[in-house]
């Protein structure tokens, strides 16, 4: 298991600041729910973590050691909210899978046919992770629906074997019966991986479902912190009762207490 830690994160555009000076830490084996309204910031932190967002200062550390900002296979996993956006529609699934393989045995010395061998096998396993058919990793995306594709995007993601996940609004495009059936996949899979994941939403049913803490930002800043149900049911900055106004049951839920 591991931790991911923020450090002082500030990113702008120009003379716009996005992000400033954000501190936040997911601790090992549990899910931060990152949450604000349009244009808080929130996914560009996402993206600032892996590096697709122009990061003025600050650190990423997993496991206390800053994460390098460079190309190669990275402990931190961006699962993007448009799936088929994300994958190569001239590639096949099991091919965007096998692309993000961590290696292992057999080595480079093993003959081509058991090398290809090993990779087919643990294509098929992580697409079983996920609840795809082994048989659809010949497919292109365009050949699935909108849920599968975004399985198949956890199955790439996970098969980098990441120390931390990040999930920007996975679910957001999804019809609300498919929105059910990822989020307890990925319930699932948290749980028995073990990995820390960032979980950005604007949903606050999905966070309080799904999410160990949360935190919430606006205009680029994280205003309020903490456990699940202390930030949803005894909400201190205005920002974050603004939020739970917008869904009656959670609201009714903060009257109640």
């Amino acid at each position: 298991m591991s931790s991911l830690e923020l450090r002082g994160i500030t990113v702008r555009y120009g003379r716009f600041t996005a992000v400033e000076n954000v501190d936040l830490l997911v601790p090992e084996g549990t899910v931060t729910g990152l949450v604000g309204g349009s244009g808080s910031g929130k996914s560009t932190l996402g993206r600032a973590v892996v590096g697709l967002a122009p990061t003025q200062s600050g650190r990423v550390l997993v496991d206390g050691t800053e994460v390098a900002r460079r190309r190669g296979r990275s402990p931190v996993q961006l699962v993007f909210q448009n799936s088929y956006a994300s994958l190569d529609p001239r590639m096949t699934v099991g091919a965007s899978v096998a692309e993000a393989l961590s290696g292992g045995a057999p080595g480079r010395r093993a003959p081509a046919r058991e090398r290809r061998a090993a990779r087919d096998a643990e294509v098929a396993r992580y697409l079983e992770l996920v609840g795809i058919d082994p048989a659809r990793g010949a497919r292109t995306p365009d050949a699935l629906s909108g849920g599968q594709r975004q399985r198949v995007a956890l199955a790439r993601a996970l098969a980098a074997r990441p120390a931390v996940l990040i999930a920007d609004e996975i679910t957001s495009a999804l019809d609300v019966s498919v929105q059910g059936a990822v989020l307890n996949l990925l319930r699932r899979l948290q749980r028995e991986l073990g990995f820390a994941m960032l979980f950005i939403s604007h949903n606050l049913a999905v966070v309080r479902y799904l999410c160990d803490q949360v935190a919430v930002m606006d205009g680029g800043q994280l205003v309020e912190r903490g456990p699940t149900g202390r930030v949803l049911e005894h909400p201190e900055h205005p920002v974050t009762r603004d939020l739970i106004s917008c869904v009656p049951d959670l609201a009714l839920a903060e009257e109640a207490s």
